[in-house]
C-alpha cells in the first residue's frame, strides 16, 4: 500500500475497533498499582464538596459539561448513550437553555494504612472536535490527592480557593497534595500541580478538546505556564531541555491557544458528509460545531500556516451548586452527582469518525482509541488507581516518598522534540541560507507504529510510553510540509530530530529532496547541512534501502550527507531555485572519490557566488549545487587557472586533463601573493579550486596516499580563504557566507580523508 497518499477519510474507512486512550503512565522500574478501597458515601461527599472545581470555557465552547443520562437509550438489553442521540439531543437542548444539564460527576478512592485519598472529578461532553481527532462523547477528569492526616474541624479563615471565593469551611477533609488535570490522553503529559497553595482547583477547559489545565494563581481564567506578571505557575511539572543546549520547559500540555500559538481545528465527518448533513443529526446544524473561524478544511492545500486564526477568548463559569453563596460571577451551576448514579450505562457508543482534510504520511490506525469513543470511566485503569495518571517522575515519587501505598517508579519513557520553522535568513546574501524560529502554529505528530495523533504545546511534541524499538515518526501541521524520520527507541527520552529540533518548512516555501542511491549501496541515514542553520534533517527518513525524501527550505543551500549500511559517508550540495519543487539527486556514491567530488563541486560554486558578488551580480543567477554540471566546473577551473595558477603547484596535469589541453610546464610554485579585498577572496578560493581538481584526479586514479596528501593541502587553502575575509572594508555578508562554506567544507576534508579508496578505483 502506497502510505504517502493514504488519508485520514480512506484509512479509517480500511481499520475498525478501537481502544481507549486510558492506559496508565508508564515508569522505568515497572511500579506496581496501589491497593485502594472506596469511601463511603458519607465521606465521599464531604471530599467532594470540599474540593470542587471551578470549570472555565470559551466563548466558542459548544458542549460543556452536561449528564450523559439525559441521552441513554436501551439496546438489545444493555444501558447505552448513542453518539448520534447524545449529539442531536443536546444540539436541541441547547436552543432551548443556553447550557442544559449541568453536571460533574465525583469518585473517591482510599488508599488504605495511609492518610492519603483522591477525590476525581469526572466531566461529561456529548462530543470533542479538535485539531488531530474528534469523536463521540468526551469525559475529562481532575484527581486531587488529599492528606488527611491534619484533619481537623477548626474554621478557615482566610481565602484559599483559586476563584477568590471565600471558604471558610472545616479542615476536616484534609488539605490537597496534588492536583492531576487530565490532558488529551496517556502519550502527552497532563498539567499537575504539586502541593499547591488552595484547595479549590480551577479548571481552564480547552475549547472541543475539553482537555483539562489548572488555574490555581491569583488569575485563575488564564493558564500560565511559568512565573509571570507576578502570578505563580498553574503547574510545577519538572523542567526538561527539550532541545539540547537550550532552555528547559515544564513539560505539561497546558493550554496552546492560550500561549500564544495558532492551533487550527478540522471538521468531522461521517460516510463522506459533514456531520450537520447526516439525516440521523436532524437537530445538528453547522453553528452547533466549532466556529469556521476557528477550522481548516486542509492541511497541504494551505501555502502557509494560517495567522487569522483567533486565540482562546472568554471566560464562562461552571460553579458547583454546592457554592450557592459563593461570591464567584457564575454563568451556570453544576450539580455534583457521585459516579454510581451512572454506573448502569454499559457503553458510550458511536461509529467511528473521519476527518475532512489529508495529512501527508498520517495513516490513522484501529489503535487510536480516542478516534472513536472514550468507552466508560469505571473501565479505566485510573479510575480505582489514580496514582496511574500521574505523568510526572518527580510529583509521583513525592507522594511515593510520603504515603507508602505509593511506588515511585524511575523516569518516563517518551520520545520528545521541538518544531522549529524554517525562514530565510536576513544574514545571508541571496537565498542561500536559512534561519530556524519559533513555530507560528501548533502541529500534530504520530507515530505509524503506535497510530495515535497528538498535538503539540509551544511547539514541543512529546509521545509518552512509546514501546521500545523502531519508530517512524511523522509531524505536520495546517499550511506545512511535513516531517518523517524513522528513530529507534531504547527507554528512557530519545529525541527526535536534531537533538530535538525538528525543523519544518511552509509549503509555499518547501522543496522535496529526493534521493536514490547508486547500485549496491544501501542507505542508512541522511544529514542535511544548511550554510547558516547548521543541521537541519539527520536522520534515517522514510525510505527503502536506496530512496528517500524529506522536505527542506527553498532558501536554504545545504550539503546533504549520506551514510550507507557499511559504514561510508558521500555528500551533495543540494541548491533549490525559486522554480523548484522537488529535487532529484539520482546514483548518490560513497567512499573518497565521491567525497572529493563534492568537494570540487561545492568549490566551483563558492566560487561562482564569490565572484557574482565581486562584479556586483545577482548571487542567485549563477549555477549552483545540483545545477553544476562537467561543463561549469571545467569553466570555473579554466578561470581559476588564470586567476591563481601561479599560486598552486603539482596540479597542472589534473587541471588540463580536465580542461582537455596539452600539459606545459607546471608555473606554480605554491607561493604568491592573494592580495587584497573581494578579489584576494576570489583568488584564495581559486587556488582552493585547483587544489580540489588534482585531489579528485589522485582519488580517481586510486593514488589514495597523494588524495590524502592533496586533502591536507586544501585544508590549508581553506585557511587562506579565512584570512582573506579578515582583511578591512569586507562587506557583512560576504564574510559570512564565505566562512560559513569554509566551515562547511573541513568536516567534509576529515571525511575525505577518513575514507577507503573505492575498490574500483
Amino acid at each position: 500500500m502506497d502510505w504517502d497518499r493514504v488519508d485520514r477519510r480512506h484509512m479509517l474507512a480500511l481499520l475498525a475497533g478501537g481502544a481507549t486512550a486510558s492506559g496508565a503512565y508508564l515508569f522505568s522500574g515497572s511500579p506496581e498499582p496501589a491497593t485502594t478501597d472506596s469511601l463511603g458515601d458519607e465521606e465521599s461527599r464531604r471530599l467532594a464538596e470540599a474540593h470542587a472545581p471551578t470549570l472555565y470555557y470559551g466563548v466558542h465552547e459548544q458542549w460543556p459539561a452536561t449528564d450523559p443520562r439525559e441521552y441513554e437509550s436501551e439496546r438489545d438489553g444493555n444501558t447505552v448513550v448513542d453518539g448520534f442521540d447524545a449529539l442531536d439531543g443536546y444540539s436541541a437542548d441547547a436552543r432551548e437553555t443556553e447550557y442544559p444539564h449541568p453536571t460533574v460527576f465525583y469518585n473517591a478512592v482510599d488508599y488504605p494504612d495511609s492518610p492519603l485519598v483522591c477525590v476525581q472529578f469526572w466531566v461529561y461532553s456529548t462530543f470533542d472536535q479538535f485539531s488531530t481527532n474528534f469523536h463521540w462523547h468526551d469525559w475529562e477528569v481532575l484527581h486531587v490527592f488529599v492528606d488527611r492526616s491534619g484533619a481537623d474541624t477548626s474554621p478557615r479563615t482566610e481565602s484559599s480557593t483559586a476563584d477568590g471565593t471565600d471558604q471558610s469551611t472545616s479542615t476536616e477533609t484534609g488539605e490537597p497534595v496534588l492536583f492531576v488535570a487530565s490532558a488529551h490522553s496517556r502519550k502527552v503529559p497532563n498539567n499537575e500541580h504539586l502541593d499547591p497553595d488552595v484547595e479549590r482547583a480551577s479548571i481552564i477547559s480547552e475549547v472541543g478538546s475539553h482537555s483539562s489545565t489548572l488555574g490555581v494563581n491569583a488569575r485563575p481564567t488564564t493558564f500560565q505556564r511559568t512565573a509571570v506578571d507576578g502570578l505563580a505557575p498553574d503547574i510545577s511539572n519538572d523542567p526538561v531541555a527539550v532541545i539540547s543546549g537550550e532552555a528547559s520547559l515544564p513539560l505539561a500540555y497546558g493550554l496552546p491557544r492560550d500561549e500564544g500559538l495558532t492551533l487550527p481545528y478540522a471538521v468531522p465527518e461521517y460516510e463522506g458528509k459533514r456531520l450537520p448533513m447526516h439525516d440521523r443529526l436532524p437537530n445538528v446544524r453547522p453553528e452547533d460545531l466549532i466556529p469556521d473561524e476557528l477550522t481548516v478544511d486542509t492541511y497541504d492545500a494551505l501555502a502557509s500556516p494560517p495567522k487569522s486564526i483567533p486565540k482562546r477568548e472568554g471566560e464562562i463559569a461552571f460553579v458547583p451548586d454546592v457554592q450557592a453563596e459563593a461570591a464567584v460571577d457564575a454563568d451556570a451551576r453544576y450539580e455534583l452527582v457521585e459516579i454510581e448514579a451512572i454506573r448502569h450505562i454499559d457503553d458510550f457508543t458511536g461509529p467511528q469518525l473521519s476527518f475532512s482534510f489529508t495529512v501527508p504520511e498520517f495513516v490513522e490506525d484501529a489503535v487510536s482509541g480516542h478516534i472513536t469513543t472514550v468507552g466508560v470511566p469505571w473501565d479505566q485503569p485510573r479510575f480505582q488507581n489514580p496514582e496511574t495518571d500521574i505523568s510526572d517522575p518527580q510529583h509521583r515519587a513525592a507522594l511515593a516518598d510520603r504515603y507508602e501505598p505509593i511506588e515511585a517508579g524511575g523516569d518516563v519513557s517518551r520520545i520528545l522534540g521541538a518544531v522549529r520553522e524554517a525562514t530565510g535568513a536576513d544574514e545571508a546574501p541571496g537565498k542561500n541560507g536559512v534561519s530556524l524560529l519559533a513555530p507560528s502554529i501548533e502541529t500534530v505528530a504520530l507515530l505509524k507504529s503506535e497510530p495515535e495523533a497528538v498535538p503539540s504545546f509551544s511547539g514541543v511534541i512529546t509521545l509518552e510510553n512509546p514501546e521500545k524499538g523502531d519508530h517512524q515518526l511523522t509531524v505536520n501541521g495546517a499550511g506545512m510540509a511535513p516531517y518523517s524520520e524513522h528513530l529507534t527507541h531504547e527507554g528512557g527520552t530519545t529525541r527526535a530530530g536534531v537533538e530535538g529540533a525538528i525543523p519544518m518548512s511552509a509549503n509555499e516555501d518547501a522543496v522535496k529532496v529526493r534521493g536514490e542511491t547508486a547500485e549496491g549501496t544501501a542507505l542508512a541515514s541522511v544529514a542535511l547541512d544548511d550554510d547558516f542553520a547548521g543541521t537541519v534533517y539527520d536522520g534515517r527518513p522514510p525510505s527503502d534501502d536506496s530512496r528517500f525524501g524529506i522536505y527542506a527550505h527553498r532558501d536554504g543551500a545545504y550539503t546533504a550527507e549520506i551514510r550507507d549500511e557499511a559504514g561510508g559517508r558521500g555528500a551533495l550540495r543540494v541548491n533549490p531555485t525559486p522554480d523548484d519543487e522537488t529535487i532529484d539527486l539520482s546514483g548518490i556514491e560513497t567512499g573518497k572519490v565521491a567525497l572529493t567530488e563534492f568537494l570540487l563541486q561545492f568549490l566551483v560554486e563558492t566560487r561562482l557566488q564569490v565572484a557574482a558578488i565581486r562584479d556586483d551580480e545577482n548571487i542567485d543567477s549563477v549555477p549552483t549545487g545540483q545545477n553544476i554540471d562537467e561543463g561549469t566546473v571545467a569553466e570555473v577551473v579554466a578561470a581559476a587557472e588564470e586567476n591563481a595558477g601561479g599560486l598552486v603547484d603539482g596540479v597542472d596535469d589534473a587541471v588540463a586533463d580536465l580542461l582537455g589541453e596539452e600539459n606545459e610546464d607546471d608555473n606554480g610554485n605554491g607561493n604568491g601573493n592573494l592580495g587584497g579585498g573581494v578579489a584576494g577572496i576570489v583568488r584564495a578560493v581559486d587556488a582552493a579550486v585547483l587544489v580540489a581538481v588534482g585531489t579528485r584526479a589522485a582519488a580517481r586514479d586510486g593514488r589514495g596516499d597523494d588524495a590524502d596528501r592533496r586533502l591536507e593541502t586544501l585544508r590549508t587553502r581553506l585557511s587562506n580563504v579565512d584570512d582573506a575575509v579578515e582583511g578591512e572594508g569586507m562587506p557583512g555578508k560576504l564574510a559570512g557566507f564565505v566562512t560559513g562554506r569554509t566551515e562547511r567544507i573541513r568536516p567534509r576534508i576529515d571525511a575525505a580523508i577518513e575514507a577507503e579508496l573505492d575498490a574500483e578505483s
